[in-house]
């Protein structure tokens, strides 16, 4: 596996040392992290996301969608049918749990189950006082003839 060095950035930034934590789980945890079910993660807007995760076979009372620190837990736990007796079983409905790490400011706005697939909308709302402001910039010759006219 590849280790990556974050030293430099640690050198010449303040802050960011999340930054360096969250690439080091994403790099540990991308091998035991199972593929189901299956996701897509779209950016529909400026500020505005869409994860679509398909979960045939699951109704809305066997899903369940948290947001705890940062993070948005996504699972679902079906019960099996004893009667049932399958031929061929293609159809996944075993219980699941995926994690998606949510910046700061990123928000889940609502979700919708419609055809076997789960969407849950997301939207960056960033505070005023973080916005971009312009800053006026006026001179100290400027100021007093102002003040000498008055």
């Amino acid at each position: 596996m590849r280790t990556l060095d974050f030293s430099p950035l640690y050198r010449a930034s303040i802050g960011f040392d999340q930054i360096a934590d969250m690439m080091d789980r994403v790099l540990s945890n991308d091998v035991s992290q199972s593929s189901y079910p299956p996701y897509n993660i779209e950016k529909t807007a400026d500020d505005t996301y869409q994860i679509s995760i398909a979960v045939a076979g699951f109704s809305e009372e066997n899903l369940e969608i948290e947001v705890r620190e940062n993070h948005l837990i996504v699972s679902g736990n079906k019960t099996e049918d004893d009667d049932r007796v399958y031929l061929h079983r293609g159809i996944a409905t075993r219980a699941f749990e995926r994690k998606f790490q949510l910046a700061d400011h990123v928000r889940v706005s609502g979700a919708d189950h419609i055809d076997g697939m789960l969407h849950i909308f997301l939207k960056r709302e960033v505070p005023d006082a973080l916005k971009p402001r312009k800053i006026q910039i006026s001179s100290k010759s400027n100021k007093a003839i102002e003040s000498d006219v008055n």
